[in-house]
């Protein structure tokens, strides 16, 4: 069973619908049980200051992923929070050429396999992360986000 909190901390055009974000979710945590988690979309500043705050970098970005710490004596199903900043979202799909919905996509399951313990510090981190990403976003019907 997944729990997932979405909140929404922004308006506007282009916002997922809470149905895609429980696909994406589900797709990125089908191999994972019981599982919870939040999805939260942020405006600029609240991603600014959650960036500068727990990363110390300056500026918004795209996502930023929280993992739960439990401690070893505690069972718990949380994974932890995913903040994706609306803006952000819009501006690379634009770049980039994709279409929003295919880049909120890719940015939830990046986020959320952020929270399983995949990371992209060294190069073969991310080798397996990005293949990861194409394999469950092709599942989902998007195209290979890193082409």
């Amino acid at each position: 069973m997944i729990a997932l909190d979405i909140q929404y901390a922004v308006e506007g055009d282009g916002l997922p619908q809470q149905n895609d974000i429980d696909a994406w979710v589900g797709c990125a945590v089908a191999d994972e049980g019981d599982v919870e988690l939040t999805v939260r979309i942020v405006s600029e500043e609240e991603s600014a200051e959650l960036n500068v705050r727990y990363r110390g970098r300056s500026g918004a970005t795209n996502v930023l992923s929280f993992p739960f710490d439990c401690p070893p004596d505690v069972s718990l199903s949380l994974l932890g929070d995913v903040v994706i900043c609306a803006p952000i979202v819009r501006q690379q799909a634009a770049e980039q050429g994709k279409s929003e919905t295919a880049h909120w996509a890719h940015l939830v399951i990046h986020g959320v396999l952020h929270l399983l313990g995949y990371d992209h510090l060294e190069e073969a981190q991310a080798e397996v992360m990005e293949a990861r990403e194409i394999m469950l976003l092709d599942r989902l019907g998007y195209a290979n986000p890193y082409q």
